[in-house]
């Protein structure tokens, strides 16, 4: 009879450490699939364009500038933010700028001038919900003064509650000594027209 009992205590022993490393296994693993889940997850819109390294893979193509312009353009003034991540977003849109466009304003005027506009759109309920360039087809490109040029258009759609509007903007870029296309310029389509 002794052994009788003596055998049902090691096989309760016995479902007491497979339920505990069952149950280590089991909490080891979820704790594992959460700290993945935590390091995979989906970048936000400013952290995709904060991520985007400039400096090894700037955009190949004038259309491609203006589009990365109007990406950094939509998170400035959609999305939100801190204030540490509103200077990396100025300072990223500032790497595709042309030199004698960024010598227009010191540093503290560019970033006050720029919070400024992005805190009025926002006051203002205004948001950018699409931006589409020219085609590759339709920019016009052409030399002057020694300098590669290229002229396309943007159109910027802008919604207020139900109301929508679009800004049709012509950007001109001009290629620096690295071969890089940079924005030396825009302005509105319709005041192009004008003059």
């Amino acid at each position: 009879m002794k052994k009788k009992g003596s055998g049902m205590k090691t096989f309760i022993v016995g479902i007491v450490l497979v339920c505990l490393v069952l149950g280590y296994y089991y909490y080891l693993s979820n704790k594992r699939a959460d700290s993945e889940a935590d390091t995979s997850a989906t970048p936000t819109a400013v952290q995709e364009v904060l991520f985007y390294d400039l400096d090894n893979k700037y955009p190949p193509t004038p259309k491609e500038v203006v589009k990365f312009f109007g990406k950094i353009t939509k998170c400035l003034y959609n999305e939100t933010y801190t204030e540490e991540e509103f200077e990396q977003l100025a300072l990223q849109i500032q790497k595709l700028y042309d030199e004698e466009l960024i010598a227009n304003k010191t540093y503290h005027q560019y970033i006050e001038d720029l919070r400024w506009d992005v805190n009025n759109m926002k006051a203002l309920d205004i948001v950018i919900s699409n931006y589409a360039t020219s085609a590759s087809t339709d920019v016009e490109t052409f030399t002057l003064d020694g300098y590669k040029w290229a002229r396309l258009y943007c159109s910027f759609t802008f919604r207020q509650g139900t109301r929508m509007e679009a800004s049709n903007e012509i950007f001109l870029l001009r290629k620096d000594e690295d071969g890089h296309w940079k924005i030396y310029g825009w302005t509105l389509a319709d005041n192009e027209q004008e003059d």
